[in-house]
């Protein structure tokens, strides 16, 4: 019985910690929010003036119709397969890089492997794609090289520490059975370790795949080729019609991958 009154009165006393940190919480949240508002300045009025409004539509309406001249179509065909080419590239360099370092980054090789191993994939995915393209565009050249460089430096870090903690939920029975039963530590890793984790590396290669063809896109403003680059050279110029074809090449491919992503995790989830 006094177990029973002991529970009761701290319930109520947990509860009422717990809404207080909740609205104490919540506070910091809005009084952030408002002063970001207060020290940007953003003059409301002005953005929905109705001259704001209008000088928006003539800029909306100087896209249509989009530029569907064969030449240009062909053009804009070859900066899509180009795009599509410098995700895929670095997406699974990548891949390739980042299952290397998550293997000691899992602990497998000693604390300072695993430390070091880390530490670097932690290097690389704190710096941008778009600093990573500016420092390649400087290394390397102008050109999709650069972007290829800038997708697989960044998506190791990202990777890496996906494939690391992959490895390290899981089940090691499989892999210390094969151990106790003579085999190699390669070996059991392939064939205990490996099986378990495949499914969730193959889905976050796909899922950064998907983000890298946006990403390959948006690197071409800093020189790394592809459609980003033809998009910002025909905005510069005031080409509007031209910029809406890369637009809508743009969409399509990133639809493109998205449906083939999709179908491939399916069919994995239904095997």
């Amino acid at each position: 019985m006094n177990t029973g009154i002991g529970r009761n009165t701290c319930s109520p006393r947990g509860a009422a910690d717990f809404c207080l940190s909740c609205v104490l919480t919540s506070g910091l949240l809005i009084a952030a929010v408002v002063a970001s508002f207060a020290y940007l300045e953003i003059d409301f009025g002005a953005l929905f003036a109705a001259d704001s409004a209008a000088a928006m539509a003539r800029f909306a309406a100087s896209f249509f119709p989009p530029d569907l001249a064969p030449d240009f179509l062909q053009k804009t065909a070859y900066g899509t397969l180009q795009t599509f080419a410098v995700a895929m590239i670095g997406t699974l360099l990548a891949a390739l890089a980042g299952l290397l370092l998550a293997l000691p980054a899992s602990g497998r090789h000693g604390i300072a492997a695993s430390r070091l191993s880390r530490f670097l994939l932690n290097l690389l995915r704190s710096v941008p794609e778009l600093v990573w393209a500016t420092l390649m565009v400087l290394a390397a050249g102008l050109g999709p090289f650069a972007g290829v460089l800038a997708l697989a430096l960044h998506t190791t870090g990202v990777l890496g520490r996906l494939f690391a903690e992959a490895i390290e939920n899981a089940p090691q029975q499989p892999e210390l059975s094969l151990r106790d039963a003579g085999s190699s530590g390669v070996t059991a890793f392939l064939y205990g370790t490996q099986p378990l984790i495949w499914p969730q590396c193959v889905a976050y290669g796909l899922y950064r795949l998907e983000m890298n063809i946006r990403m390959a896109a948006v690197l071409g403003f800093v020189g790394a080729g592809g459609l980003g680059q033809m998009l910002y050279y025909h905005l510069s110029i005031f080409q509007q019609a031209q910029a809406a074809t890369v637009l809508i090449a743009m969409f399509v491919l990133v639809l493109a991958v998205d449906a083939l992503s999709d179908r491939l995790r399916m069919r994995m989830a239904r095997s």
